[in-house]
C-alpha cells in the first residue's frame, strides 16, 4: 500500500476546489472527529495529479457505518440518499456524492455490498483502472495509492486494477477508449488482451453513446480512441460502415496521406479545432467528419488509366453515416444533422473549382437550412481538406480553398443564414386559402428572388400569380 504525501500544489489545487463548496471542511472534520477517515476519490484525485480541473466530487467515508454517515451528514442540510442499498448520499445545496466502500457486482442481477470497514486496497479494486483508484485522505493530504496509479498516469499506461473485475462491466470498454483520446494515454498488453475479447454486446445505446461524446468533445485527438478499436480488432463490431474503409484506395494526387479510413481519423482530429455555443453543432462537426466519406466504399473505381474516383460518394454515405450512428446513439436530430453536413460536404470545394455565383450560395444555404449553415458546412469541408498529410497522422492546418468560400459566402451574404424570403405568406392570404398550394407559390417566389435577384414585392407577385 502505497501513502505518500501529496505536493503543496496539488494541495493547494485540491483546496481551491474546497473552496467552492463552503462548509464542506467542517462536514470533514465532523465526520473525521467520529471516527471516519474521509477520502477524494475516483475521477477527481486523477484530475487533480494530471494538474486538471476537478470536476467531480466523490468523497468515500471508511470506519463509520451508513446510519452513522446519515445522521452526521444530516446536520449539515436536507439529505437525499441517492441509493442507500449503495451508500450514496447527497446534502442539499453541496454538488458532492458522500459514499461508503462498496463492492459491485455486474450482470443480469447486480448486487452491492457495502462494508464500512473494508480495506483500502479492496475498496479501490472495484474501480475499473489504475489511475482512478487513488484516493486523497482529506485531513492528512495522503495520496493512498495501492495499485501504482499515480506512476502508470506519469508513463501513460492504462492497466486495470482487476482483470475479473473489469470485464463484468461492458462500459469499461469504451471507458478505455475515450481515456485514450482524453488523456493521450496506451493500454498495456494485458489490457488490451482483455478488451480484444470481452463481452460488450449487453451495454445500452445510451451509455455508449455519452462515452463516444467523452471521446469527440474532450480529446485533442480523438483518432486515437478509433484507431485503438481498429489495433484490437474490435472496429467491425462497433463501427463496421467505417471499418469497411481500411484499404479502400484515393487517388494519391488529392489523398497523398493514404486509405479512406486514414484519411477519415485524420479529418476528425481536424475538426477539434472547431468550437461552437451549441454542443449539438460542435458533435455533428466531429461525426461529420469522421463520416463524410463512408460512401467511398461503394462507389470508388479505378480507371483504365490507373485514376481513381469516387463519383457519388457523398449521396453512398448517408445511409451509412445513418447506420454508424444509430449503432451509438439515441439522438435523431443530431443524426439527421449530419446526414445533411455529410450529403453536402463537397459543395465547398466544388464551389470554389467551378467559380459558383452567389445564387449557387445562396440555394445551398436554403437548403441547410434550418439545421446548419454555410459557415458549419465549410469548417466540415476545412477539416477534410486538412485530413491529408502524408507526412504523418497530425492533419494540417490550414485549407486556403476553403477560405475562398467562406469569403464568397459572406459576400453573397448568406454565411450564417439563407437570404430572407421577402414574399411571406401573409402576402398571399387574401389571394390564396392556406394550405399544400401557397407553399408551393412561396417556394417559387423564392426561387425568382434568389434565381433572377428580384426583391420587389410586386413584381414577385405579379410573376408567381400571373
Amino acid at each position: 500500500m502505497n501513502f505518500t504525501k501529496i505536493s503543496v500544489t496539488i494541495q493547494s489545487a485540491l483546496m481551491q476546489e474546497l473552496s467552492l463548496h463552503p462548509g464542506i471542511m467542517t462536514i470533514i472534520q465532523t465526520l473525521s472527529v467520529h471516527g471516519g477517515r474521509v477520502l477524494l476519490v475516483g475521477g477527481g484525485v486523477r484530475d487533480l495529479l494530471l494538474g486538471n480541473q476537478c470536476k467531480d466530487l466523490d468523497i468515500e467515508i471508511h470506519g463509520l457505518s451508513a446510519e452513522a454517515v446519515q445522521e452526521t451528514l444530516a446536520r449539515f442540510g436536507m439529505l437525499f440518499v441517492v441509493g442507500k442499498s449503495f451508500g450514496v448520499f447527497r446534502i442539499d445545496g453541496f454538488d458532492v456524492d458522500w459514499s461508503l466502500p462498496r463492492s459491485d457486482s455486474f450482470g443480469r442481477k447486480p448486487t452491492v455490498v457495502v462494508d464500512p470497514h473494508m480495506s483500502l486496497k479492496q475498496a479501490f479494486r472495484r474501480r475499473d483502472l489504475t489511475i482512478n483508484a487513488m484516493g486523497i485522505d482529506l485531513v492528512t493530504y495522503e495520496l493512498i495509492d495501492p495499485f501504482n496509479g499515480f506512476e502508470d498516469l506519469k508513463r501513460k499506461l492504462l492497466r486495470c486494477t482487476d482483470p475479473t473485475l473489469f470485464v463484468e462491466d461492458p462500459l469499461r470498454f469504451y471507458r478505455v477508449m475515450q481515456f485514450i483520446g482524453r488523456f493521450g494515454m496506451h493500454p498495456d498488453d494485458e489490457l488490451n488482451r482483455i478488451c480484444a475479447t470481452m463481452d460488450i454486446t449487453s451495454i445500452s445505446v445510451e451509455r455508449i453513446e455519452v462515452e463516444f461524446q467523452k471521446l469527440l468533445l474532450r480529446s485533442a485527438q480523438p483518432s486515437s480512441g478509433i484507431a485503438w478499436l481498429a489495433a484490437i480488432g474490435r472496429i467491425e463490431a462497433v463501427l463496421p460502415e467505417l471499418a469497411a474503409t481500411r484499404g479502400v484506395e484515393q487517388d494519391p494526387r488529392w489523398h497523398p496521406e493514404g486509405d479512406v479510413f486514414t484519411h477519415s481519423l485524420q479529418a476528425l482530429d481536424a475538426a477539434v479545432v472547431y468550437s461552437y455555443d451549441d454542443l449539438q453543432r460542435t458533435l455533428a462537426l466531429r461525426y461529420a467528419a469522421l463520416c463524410h466519406d463512408l460512401g467511398k466504399v461503394s462507389t470508388t473505381v479505378r480507371g483504365l488509366d490507373g485514376s481513381i474516383t469516387s463519383y457519388g460518394h457523398e449521396t453512398a454515405g448517408v445511409p451509412l453515416a445513418k447506420r454508424l450512428l444509430a449503432r451509438i446513439m439515441r439522438n435523431k436530430e443530431l443524426i439527421d444533422l449530419v446526414a445533411l453536413l455529410v450529403r453536402h460536404h463537397m459543395a465547398p470545394g466544388q464551389f470554389v473549382s467551378n467559380g459558383a455565383k452567389p445564387r449557387a450560395y445562396k440555394r445551398l444555404a436554403h437548403a441547410l437550412y434550418p439545421q446548419a449553415t454555410l459557415a458549419l458546412l465549410a469548417d466540415l469541408a476545412c477539416a477534410d481538406a486538412c485530413g491529408r498529410n502524408a507526412a504523418g497522422a497530425a492533419p494540417l492546418k490550414s485549407c486556403p480553398a476553403i477560405e475562398q468560400f467562406r469569403v464568397q459566402a459572406a459576400k453573397a451574404q448568406v454565411i450564417h443564414a439563407p437570404e430572407e424570403p421577402i414574399l411571406k405568406g401573409r402576402d398571399l392570404l387574401d389571394r390564396v386559402s392556406p394550405g399544400p398550394e401557397l407553399g408551393k407559390l412561396l417556394d417559387r417566389a423564392y426561387q425568382l428572388q434568389v434565381e433572377l435577384g428580384i426583391v420587389d414585392k410586386q413584381e414577385l407577385l405579379k410573376r408567381i400569380l400571373g
